[in-house]
């Protein structure tokens, strides 16, 4: 083993997949989270716990926002590569101080600490919620995207700007790769999912924006963990024909490279529910609401620069997806 790979948010959904499979894959990991309860810590444990059962995993408790912590952290461990992860999700999340905390006073942390240390690559995540108010189906990287209708999006959006910069200013080489709806087990119990998916096994309602006429792209968090590994390895370059005068917001003169990585296959929310009723044997009792501020109704990822540069896109069904986190969700409860 060389330099470890820092994966922070490492307790969280996707950081615990990214994580566990760099482990698998032979890396030495510092798994670094701050375990904020936005949902129950006890999940975040559980995810944490397995990643220790592995010798080459090195757990890391604190809070990036913290800028003379973090930069002890790099000095300490000495990593060329960055998995960022960490941040607060959730398009619906009403109090805004934990979005400028985590997803910017901490990603400008990373950044001043992945240019002073010599950092490799920084591969940083980014959100499918940056499109915004932007109709044209499918979504993609060369579009613009100046329109978030979210705060969690403008936020992800300004982690974009900021990595951009320091490219450009310090030729930090950084990859931004927009995830689309990603579900799978160990998910978190407020994605649609995982909480469908519960409160129907429970004899719950579920609420169901706009008639269930909302369309995802739908993601599994195995083909989401596939691209973020190839991506590491594939440092950004500058693109030398980039020109100012027709900006392409997807590459640039600096070594800065955004990718979505989606399913390029959008399934409706009803569809959804008829998957999760056939694998628990039983009918969704339904409450229907009005489609929610900051939500859209229809993503669709263009995946075809992914799979031009790493050799891969998403490819899990929606109903095999549904089936292996069925399958979990029936272990991890009990039910």
């Amino acid at each position: 083993m060389t330099a470890p790979i820092f994966v922070t948010g490492a307790a969280g959904f996707i950081g615990f997949h990214v994580a566990e499979r760099l482990l698998r894959d032979g890396h030495l990991v510092v798994g670094i989270d701050n375990f904020t309860p936005y949902y129950d810590v006890a999940l975040k444990e559980a995810r944490f716990a397995r990643l220790k059962l592995h010798n080459a995993f090195i757990p890391e408790r604190m809070d990036l926002a913290d800028a003379a912590a973090t930069k002890e952290l790099f000095r300490r461990h000495q990593p060329k590569r960055v998995v960022h992860l960490a941040a607060q999700p959730g398009v619906r999340f009403v109090d805004p101080q934990p979005y400028a905390t985590s997803n910017v006073v901490a990603f400008l942390n990373v950044l001043e600490c992945c240019r002073n240390d010599l950092i490799e690559h920084l591969i940083y995540a980014s959100s499918s919620s940056v499109y915004g108010a932007n109709r044209k189906l499918p979504f993609s990287e060369h579009d613009a995207t100046d329109h978030p209708v979210s705060l969690y999006a403008a936020t992800k959006k300004a982690n974009e700007m900021m990595a951009h910069s320091y490219a450009h200013l310090f030729g930090l080489a950084a990859t931004g790769l927009r995830f689309f709806t990603v579900y799978g087990p160990w998910g978190r119990p407020e994605m649609a999912v995982y909480k469908f998916t519960r409160a129907i096994a429970e004899g719950r309602p579920i609420e169901v924006a706009n008639a269930g006429k909302v369309w995802r792209d739908f993601t599994y968090v195995d083909d989401i963990v596939e691209g973020i590994v190839r991506v590491i390895e594939r440092i950004p370059v500058a693109n030398s024909a980039w020109d100012a005068k027709h900006a392409d917001p997807a590459t640039s003169s600096a070594p800065h490279r955004i990718y979505n990585i989606g399913n390029d296959h959008p399934e409706e929310l009803n569809t959804l529910i008829a998957l999760i009723e056939h694998e628990l044997g039983r009918k969704a009792e339904r409450i229907e609401r009005p489609l929610p501020p900051g939500d859209v109704l229809e993503t669709r990822a263009d995946v075809s620069d992914l799979r031009r540069d790493v050799g891969f896109s998403p490819s899990t069904t929606l109903s095999e997806g549904i089936h292996r986190f069925a399958a979990w969700f029936r272990e991890y409860h009990g039910v």
